[in-house]
């Protein structure tokens, strides 16, 4: 069993730092103008993408880039030149989605690693033989497959490296597909411009029918039609008479929210089938998530390299993240029921809040740099590369050395004393507080 590569992202420099302290083996960043998050990219030339692979080859990491848009023809006639100088700082593997774009790419640069996608919805063994016989060195499986499927197409094309998602969010579209965006907001998600429409906070209207039958909006003037119970009108608070009619039927509604991807659960058995990378989704997600998601997997993956039974504590520590609750997505169609009982408990707010980053220390203080509001007294966690420790402050004090009795919020500096068996590796560190239903350990 060779042990699988942990992938991270990568939206900023400072993401990528925090995914290798925390033990990424690699890191995956968008092509500016080419990739599915044009938004919330700090890479966003030719210089800083080349800090980042320089930086990722240092440490003697891996460094890919996302060039995985639905390309429309402006964007063929120009992608040749603009991939043309970000080549030149060698990143580890392209990974794409369009057969153009990859013929062009095969056609100039056949030497240069390819990865294809999620978007390009692989879900079967011939379609992973097909792309490994163009030349493609690994095939990123879609995330509506089985473990039992991700298994067979292993044992059928062995010579492809595989990769798989083991956390973050899911889109309620096939691997992310979707058209919502673009019909409701004019922002292609194809095109990496996704407002997340099906994530908004909707909610229902009171309505009728016009004389077509169309859903309208009534707002509580006049008689109101009676109506089918299954169709609604919605209304998003941000968008004020924005109605969006819905309708369900036995498959569900057809604008949803879907819940997180968690599968640390799945990490040994998808390191027996020989899966080689193991992925974590989030390059607009904050640095503590990209610090507490690559925590947890590494320690997932070496502890099934070890031979070690599954640490169900795991599962508590992501929950420490804000989720949408968590599924294992479409790897099981049954889970067990410690792991059902497990899901009634999730917190939607997570189970702690980031409170600072550490900034500083000396023998007697720690230095924070506050994110939100938290007091002595409350219950702490220290998260670092070295590891974590729980414990509570009693005192607090500004950088004048004056008493505090609570730090307010984001733009202040604090000072709390320095913690029993302080981890010696600080850099990249985050202070949380314990949310008073989470277990204490």
């Amino acid at each position: 069993m060779n042990t699988p590569e942990l992938l991270a992202p990568a939206g900023t420099p400072e993401h990528l730092e925090t995914a290798f302290a925390y033990g990424a083996d690699a890191v995956y960043a968008g092509q500016p103008r080419y990739s599915l998050r044009v938004r919330n990219n700090s890479f966003k030339d030719v210089a800083a993408l080349g800090a980042g692979i320089e930086r990722a080859h240092e440490l003697g990491k891996q460094f890919y880039l996302v060039s995985n848009i639905a390309p429309h023809n402006d964007k063929v006639r120009s992608y040749l030149r603009d991939l043309a100088p970000v080549l030149e700082q060698k990143p580890d593997a392209l990974i794409m989605s369009d057969p153009g774009l990859i013929m062009l790419v095969r056609e100039k640069w056949p030497d240069q690693p390819i990865h294809l996608s999620v978007q390009a919805n692989a879900v079967n063994w011939a379609t992973v033989e097909f792309w490994r016989r163009q030349g493609i060195s690994r095939v990123i499986l879609s995330r509506e497959l089985a473990l039992n499927e991700i298994r067979e197409i292993r044992e059928r094309v062995p010579e492809m490296e595989l990769e798989v998602f083991v956390h973050g969010a899911l889109c309620m579209a096939y691997s992310g597909r979707c058209l919502l965006s673009g019909y409701m907001n004019h922002r292609d998600a194809n095109q990496g411009a996704c407002t997340n429409a099906c994530r908004w906070n909707y909610k229902q209207v009171q309505h009728g029918h016009d004389q077509t039958g169309d859903l309208i909006a009534t707002c509580g003037g006049g008689d109101v039609q009676e109506v089918a119970p299954k169709e609604i009108l919605l209304e998003e608070p941000n968008r004020p008479r924005g109605f969006i009619p819905a309708y369900e039927d036995e498959h569900g509604t057809y604008i949803m929210n879907s819940k997180d991807l968690r599968a640390v659960q799945h990490v040994a058995e998808l390191a027996k089938m020989g899966v080689h990378s193991l992925k974590i989704e989030g390059r607009t997600k904050s640095t503590y998530y990209v610090a507490r998601t690559t925590q947890v997997y590494r320690r997932a993956i070496d502890e099934a390299m070890q031979g070690k039974p599954f640490d169900m504590n795991l599962m508590d520590e992501l929950e420490a993240l804000s989720n949408r609750g968590y599924t294992e997505g479409f790897l099981r169609r049954h889970m067990p029921r410690e792991y059902q009982t497990y899901e009634q408990g999730s917190s939607f707010l997570g189970t702690q809040q980031v409170v600072g980053t550490i900034t500083d220390t000396d023998d007697q203080w720690l230095t924070i740099d506050v994110k939100n509001k938290f007091a002595p007294g409350d219950q702490l966690e220290l998260i670092s590369p070295a590891g974590n420790i729980r414990f509570s402050a009693n005192v607090m004090e500004n950088r004048n050395g004056q008493a505090m009795d609570y730090a307010p919020g984001s733009g202040h500096i604090v000072r709390i004393p320095i913690p029993a068996d302080l981890p010696q590796n600080l850099n990249h560190s985050y202070l949380t507080r314990i949310l008073p239903s989470a277990p204490s350990n």
